[in-house]
């Protein structure tokens, strides 16, 4: 009987460390015993769900000390896409898959008339990675904004000028579905979501969207803002989860890097990521963002990962979206 019950008690144990592993189970925490301010975390959550925010997550090392809203429901993260599939990227060439200093013409990429030109076809994966490709031709998936500043055909080299390009980052898509013979939602939920438990994400939770201007679809991720945390966490243990090297950290220190800087008050860009100053959310602070105000943000420093999701009922131009430094000094302030 005694061994009996030793045997139980060891396996209790056993089952104890194993649901604190980082990543496996959600742990929720009282956001007082880790030295919050409650009343700051209330008047933020006031502020942010008054915003259109549909749910916002924060996570402190493994766990949850806030959770607003329906942090379980699937929904379009619009561009936080890009950074999704940076990490695969990083596999990818980590594999010798992908050759990022391949040009488009080493590739045999082109586009709908009017076609790409000799020159611009010198572009690199890498140039198309730091939205540097020079090549300005309609895209699918294009907000309003992102056509009326899309410069005039041929007036950047390749390489030479930063612009947020939505054509760079439909080609990479098709790039990697061609170089790695891949679908990229069924990868991502093989290599990624799977591995660190994602409980919403599947292969159907993607989709293609392909318009008559350019034959590059882009592809549209729906997840819930628990499952964003948990890609968030991921990049915070530089690609570890539980104890595998699932996107490589060499990879993520680099693609996190400002390898230029943007139209955006202090904001740099690296490989599909914003990278953030660091006066706003600490050291090495960098995001994934959408459209409407959709984020995934990875805070080193203090050791936190931040997402916010707004479902497209609740992108109203009235709100006046809440920026995503503003957001992050709320959050920052409430910790300190």
């Amino acid at each position: 009987m005694l061994r009996v019950l030793a045997f139980l008690c060891l396996l209790m144990s056993a089952l104890g460390r194993a649901e604190a592993e980082p990543g496996l189970h959600w742990q929720f925490a009282e956001p007082s015993s880790l030295g919050w301010s409650a009343d700051k975390l209330r008047s933020a959550q006031a502020l942010v769900m008054s915003g259109g925010t549909t749910a916002l997550v924060i996570v402190q090392g493994d766990q949850v000390i806030a959770r607003w809203g329906d942090v379980g429901r699937p929904i379009n993260v619009r561009s936080v896409r890009k950074s999704f599939i940076s990490s695969l990227y990083g596999i990818a060439i980590a594999d010798g898959k992908i050759d990022r200093d391949r040009s488009l013409e080493q590739l045999g990429i082109d586009d709908r008339p009017p076609s790409l030109t000799t020159g611009e076809k010198q572009a690199t994966v890498r140039d198309l990675l730091m939205a540097r490709s020079g090549i300005y031709h309609d895209a699918a998936y294009e907000t309003k904004q992102m056509k009326a500043a899309r410069p005039e055909r041929g007036s950047h080299p390749w390489g030479s000028f930063w612009y947020y390009n939505n054509w760079d980052f439909n080609v990479l898509g098709a790039i990697y579905r061609q170089e790695t013979g891949e679908d990229i939602f069924a990868s991502f939920d093989r290599r990624i979501a799977k591995p660190i438990g994602m409980e919403s994400f599947n292969p159907a939770s993607g989709r293609y969207v392909v318009e008559p201007a350019s034959e590059y679809p882009a592809y549209p991720f729906r997840m819930s803002a628990l499952d964003a945390a948990r890609f968030g966490l991921l990049y915070l243990q530089h690609g570890e989860w539980n104890h595998r090297q699932l996107v490589p950290a060499d990879w993520i220190a680099e693609s996190t890097k400002a390898w230029s800087r943007t139209d955006r008050d202090g904001i740099g860009y690296g490989y599909l990521w914003w990278v953030l100053p660091k006066e706003v959310a600490g050291e090495g602070a960098y995001a994934a963002e959408g459209s409407g105000g959709q984020v995934i943000a990875i805070m080193p420093e203090f050791g936190l990962v931040v997402v916010r999701t707004v479902d497209e009922p609740d992108i109203r131009p009235h709100n006046a979206r809440l920026r995503l430094q503003d957001l992050l000094k709320l959050i920052v302030a409430a910790r300190r």
